[in-house]
């Protein structure tokens, strides 16, 4: 067995990247239009709490109350994969002041560019 480097990211998974990093940013969360043309019209979500999520609901709840003053949402571990020509798979974890999770995306290439498709966080404590 030998070790490889890593493959070089495909510009599909930097399309989605670059996107799943705009939707954390605390200028587009505290605007309904820049975060809703980032999701899908189709999107879906299985929150970290639990609740399912549509994207009319989603953006309503996240732009509706931006949390100032707090700290900026950060990111570690972002991995993605091209699963097929029109569609890519993040990971990554989050932490929220404290209020840590396993994250995972899937992005879809449309007319309008990649738009977030689907998205599920877990809890988690420790690594």
């Amino acid at each position: 067995m030998t070790d490889r480097a890593p493959a070089a990211p495909t510009p599909a998974v930097e399309a989605a990247v670059e996107g799943e990093l705009r939707l954390l940013d605390p200028e587009v969360r505290a605007s309904p239009e820049l975060f809703g043309a980032l999701l899908h019209p189709e999107f879906t979500e299985i929150g970290a709490s639990g609740t399912r999520w549509d994207r009319a609901s989603i953006v309503e709840v996240l732009t509706a109350h931006p949390a100032p003053g707090s700290r900026p949402t950060t990111t570690s571990g972002m991995r993605g994969v091209q699963l097929a020509d029109d569609l890519v798979h993040l990971t990554f974890d989050t932490d929220n002041n404290g209020r840590r999770a396993h994250r995972s995306s899937l992005w879809r290439r449309t007319e309008d560019g990649w738009l977030l498709w689907f998205h599920q966080g877990t809890l988690f404590d420790g690594d």
